[in-house]
């Protein structure tokens, strides 16, 4: 295949993808529907045979380690997977990248940008496949694991490699310069600038969101002429070992080392993530999960360029409704998707003491929280429905965290078990709901991952606006929400939210929820504040990975 090949067959895919993140309209390339119209008749089945065949064996990824088999996961839902990845040391690993990166970063930027895209495409093929191996790793929903993991994810992958081909393209590459002088001919050079990679990226994936969080970073290391090592959770091994595969497939069918792209699975006690985030041969580290960790790599991992996504105190503020039956009900779905496990659900909903202005009259804060208690459990009252929208819980860290929440402070809605139609073994929990006061700070100041929220009584919304700010500027935060029918109080709430650095919704109360965001358009996080130390995805993302350098000549 000739080099320009893969360019050419999804240059179209790429235009329109730059074309998007510079308008921030609505674009989607790869459709979220797991419809047999969209995805193909047989594709259903044929991605759940494949998980299928998964389970019980050695996954079939030839790489260093190959002769180590580990076996780490277990199915929130019970299911027993059984399935083993090569287990290779740092040493290896190093090495191996290390020698593919002399040729990749050589590698013309629309070749490397041809590849990702290559390689994103046979994973979209491979939707269904990749929805199971979510479902039963990350514990979401299957809807929610073929979506988030599956073509949203594929979006934000292309999202990175749109914005890293469009800022390393997008300057001159050999220029001749000409300086006209006052007598005689003008000085003339030949200059040439090349985006030099820095060498090994490190991805560190999580347990909740494993290609979702992984993809930016992945195919933004790609497209900049980096290798990567991807070090996944040991819990959700087997989506980013299948991205593993394709990728090496993609990398060797086009000549180029499938090194380029290396599975780093460990088992909890190796620790190998932090011993590859020290290597100086690492210049790139991409981390999502928590702050204690997130904080470690920041500190220690001086020699690279780190991007970290860590926990949050995600706010909301109640001020008042026109909309308030739709408000309750968005609020509702807000806390229940995926079991409260994402890292934009809302914790703290600051309402205050002496209620709020609605279309149905005034209300108490009391009532506001029984009217909340009652939209949840209305939403999921039906444990076919709920199930579909809870998931199931991932680790026992959420369980221990959501058994000792009636005792932070006054329960609104207790949790309850529910029993899974199809996964009789399946964990899954409803939401809690805690009243608190605003002086429990040192209740709400922190992070509950998982399905804890607090409505937290304030003096009246200045107060809740004034603790958004300096509990989202103390802890991070990766999403606000205000509800208000005061354009003065929407204005204050910008003004609250762009100090604090945080993105903000204005009265959702429709199909859109703050949980979400959309590749091209929405940015995830913002590196403004202690919660993330960069945006997935936006020019500082990319710029990190490479550095331009030039040379010239007399003409």
């Amino acid at each position: 295949m000739a080099p320009s090949e893969l360019y050419e067959r999804h240059r179209a895919t790429l235009e329109s993808a730059v074309e998007a993140i510079r308008g921030r309209h609505y674009w989607s390339p790869y459709p979220e529907s797991p419809s047999p119209k969209v995805y193909g008749e047989g594709a259903a089945a044929a991605g759940e045979a494949a998980f299928q065949a998964y389970l019980g064996k050695d996954f079939p990824l030839d790489q260093v380690g190959a002769d180590d088999r580990i076996i780490t996961e277990r199915s929130p839902y019970g299911l027993p997977l059984g399935v083993g990845y090569p287990r290779a040391g740092a040493d290896e690993l190093i090495a191996a990248s290390a020698a593919a990166g002399r040729s990749w970063a050589r590698t013309d930027p629309d070749e490397r940008a041809g590849v990702c895209l290559e390689i994103l495409d046979r994973i979209n093929k491979r939707s269904f496949e990749m929805a199971h191996a979510v479902q039963h790793t990350s514990g979401q929903a299957f809807v929610m694991a073929f979506q988030a993991g599956g073509p949203h994810a594929q979006e934000r992958g292309l999202e990175a490699v749109a914005y890293a081909h469009d800022m390393i393209t997008g300057y001159g590459r050999t220029v001749r310069w000409e300086k006209p002088q006052r007598r005689g001919e003008p000085l003339v050079m030949e200059k040439r600038f090349r985006a030099v990679p820095r060498g090994i990226g490190l991805v560190i994936g999580c347990n909740t969101f494993p290609t979702w969080n992984a993809y930016p970073a992945v195919f933004a290391d790609l497209a900049t002429g980096n290798t990567v090592i991807v070090k996944p959770h040991p819990n959700a091994v087997l989506p980013l070992a299948i991205t593993a595969a394709v990728a090496r497939e993609v990398l060797a069918e086009n000549g180029h080392d499938p090194d380029t792209v290396l599975l780093a699975a460990e088992r909890a006690e190796d620790r190998i993530a932090a011993d590859l985030a020290l290597r100086p041969e690492v210049r790139i580290v991409d981390f999502t999960g928590s702050t204690e960790f997130g904080d470690w790599l920041e500190a220690n991992a001086r020699q690279a360029a780190v991007f970290t996504e860590k926990a949050g105190v995600n706010a909301v503020v109640v001020d008042s409704t026109d909309a308030y039956r739709a408000m309750l009900g968005n609020l509702a779905f807000s806390l229940s998707l995926y079991s409260g496990q994402m890292c934009t659900t809302p914790q703290n909903i600051f309402v205050p003491r002496e209620g709020i202005d609605t279309d149905e009259g005034r209300k108490t804060a009391e009532e506001f929280g029984a009217d909340l208690a009652g939209a949840v459990t209305r939403l999921l009252s039906d444990p076919a429905k709920a199930t579909g929208f809870l998931g199931a819980i991932a680790n026992r860290g959420v369980l221990d965290r959501l058994s000792g929440a009636a005792a932070l402070g006054e329960p609104v809605l207790e949790p309850a078990e529910v029993v899974h139609p199809d996964y009789a073994e399946a964990t899954v929990r409803t939401p809690a709901v805690v009243r608190l006061e605003a002086d429990r700070r040192d209740v709400y100041g922190r992070e509950h991952f998982g399905p804890i929220s607090f409505l937290i009584g304030t003096a009246g919304t200045e107060e809740s606006l004034r603790l958004l700010r300096e509990t989202v500027a103390e802890r991070g935060a990766l999403t606000a929400s205000v509800y208000s029918t005061s354009p003065e109080v929407l204005e204050a709430a910008e003004e609250a939210a762009a100090d604090a650095g945080v993105n903000l919704s204005e009265n959702l109360t429709g199909q859109v929820f703050v949980n979400q965001s959309a590749a091209f358009s929405d940015y995830h996080g913002t590196g403004a504040n202690p919660a993330a130390t960069s945006s997935l995805t936006d020019p500082a993302f990319i710029a990190g990975r490479f550095s331009f350098i030039q040379s010239r000549r007399h003409a």
